[in-house]
């Protein structure tokens, strides 16, 4: 045995939202690699059937492929934003997967413009995607995880949840909100066995992220303004998450754990 049994995971089954890339796709490969089975959601179907595909190579070449099964890799082609999709989605995904025991709300977007310059439709489409969607897929998550007796949800805060810079403020507003929700997911949640918690990301290196780690001002002042001195790795985030989606977080619940370098902590 090389880890603590309160921190394995192997055999349940999760469903990754938005994780055809980026940092979804990391967190989905991390609940692989330990063991569970991983359903990844996009809209594309194209898309996440190439994102299977890759993660099913990754693990296997990390674990050994007799640890690693194409079955152990599943898609689910739903748009979050819409509540009907969202219900018919989690229907199919148990019915041909199994029962739910870890949800990661991951899917977000980000668009930057001053504030005065935001129009209506950007607003409302960053609210529904960073936003809705988490209560949509958690709602309906959730109905059949507090039948059940227990369930783990963990969603993809930020950084932004507690701070913010010019230019980005209805992200922020979103993250800052999902922070909120996540606390009162546990409120509503928790009698019924559900621990429910936030993953605040600080600046990961991303193909989303990319111009920005190119601007070398930008870069600077974000090595600079942070204690660890580089920008997060999206593997710098899958320990986080295998621990909120483990026992050994059974009692804690509604919190936000940063993963950000230290940069929350410091002026």
């Amino acid at each position: 045995m090389t880890t603590h049994p309160l921190f394995d995971i192997a055999g349940r089954t999760a469903l990754v939202t938005g994780s055809s890339r980026g940092i979804g796709h990391a967190l989905a490969r991390g609940l692989l690699e330990a063991g569970c089975t991983v359903v990844v959601n996009g809209r594309d179907p194209e898309r996440l059937k190439a994102a299977a595909a890759e993660l099913t190579e990754a693990a296997a070449a990390q674990a050994g492929p007799a640890a690693v099964h194409t079955a152990a890799v599943h898609t689910a082609a739903f748009d979050v934003t819409d509540g009907p999709s969202v219900a018919a989605g989690i229907a199919e995904v148990e019915e041909r997967v199994g029962p739910l025991d870890i949800l990661v709300n991951n899917a977000g977007m980000q668009n930057r413009a001053p504030l005065l310059e935001f129009t209506d439709a950007d607003w409302h489409r960053i609210l529904d995607t960073n936003l809705t969607s988490a209560f949509l897929v958690g709602r309906e998550a959730a109905r059949r995880m507090t039948e059940r007796g227990h369930g783990k949800i963990v969603n993809i805060c930020s950084l932004q949840s507690e701070v913010v810079r010019p230019g980005i403020a209805p992200y922020a507003a979103t993250k800052g909100a999902l922070k909120m929700l996540t606390k009162g997911m546990c409120a509503d949640w928790g009698p019924y066995g559900i621990q429910v918690n936030g993953l605040g990301p600080g600046y990961i290196e991303t193909e989303l992220t990319r111009p920005l780690v190119e601007d070398e001002k930008f870069s600077a002042w974000v090595r600079g303004r942070t204690p660890a001195g580089r920008w997060g790795r999206t593997e710098d985030l899958v320990g986080a998450l295998l621990y909120l989606a483990s026992p050994a977080a059974d009692f804690v619940s509604g919190q936000v754990l940063y993963v950000d370098g230290g940069m929350t902590s410091v002026l």
